[in-house]
């Protein structure tokens, strides 16, 4: 219980800074005039929350040995992949009046969220191989 706490935490930091990241280069793209009303603010961080969460927690499969790794995968992005179409729809990121603006919208984020998979998997991947040269020296 502790350990999916700790990650759903940090999958919750993770989502809120991409998602000031982003806002930073709307208001940017927008030369200062990015603005939101109707409490549309309040319920993106609200529904940031939830895919941070959604992409967090799910790490917990990975401690699960006897599931093959792509099934580990499937299983971690698409719960994460499913709540974020999800959330994208219900506070606005995505909507169904311009099509290929939720698609690209939709596909770039999914695509930023499996680059930091990537990154996570390398760091991962590169402790391990420290870790192995290290108990390989020992014999």
């Amino acid at each position: 219980m502790k350990d999916i706490a700790k990650r759903a935490f940090l999958g919750i930091g993770m989502a809120l800074s991409i998602f000031c990241l982003f806002g930073i280069i709307f208001d940017l793209i927008g030369a200062g005039t990015f603005t939101l009303d109707n409490y549309q603010f309040t319920k993106m961080v609200i529904g940031c929350m939830f895919v941070g969460l959604g992409f967090g927690a799910p790490t917990v499969i990975y401690n699960v040995e006897s599931l093959p790794m792509p099934i580990r995968i499937i299983i971690h992005m698409g719960i994460g992949c499913i709540i974020y179409t999800v959330v994208a729809f219900a506070v606005g990121w995505a909507t169904t009046d311009n099509a290929l603006y939720s698609v690209l919208a939709i596909v770039g984020q999914l695509g930023v969220a499996f680059v930091i998979w990537f990154l996570f998997m390398m760091h991962y991947r590169s402790e391990a191989k420290k870790i192995n040269a290290k108990i390989q020296a020992m014999k």
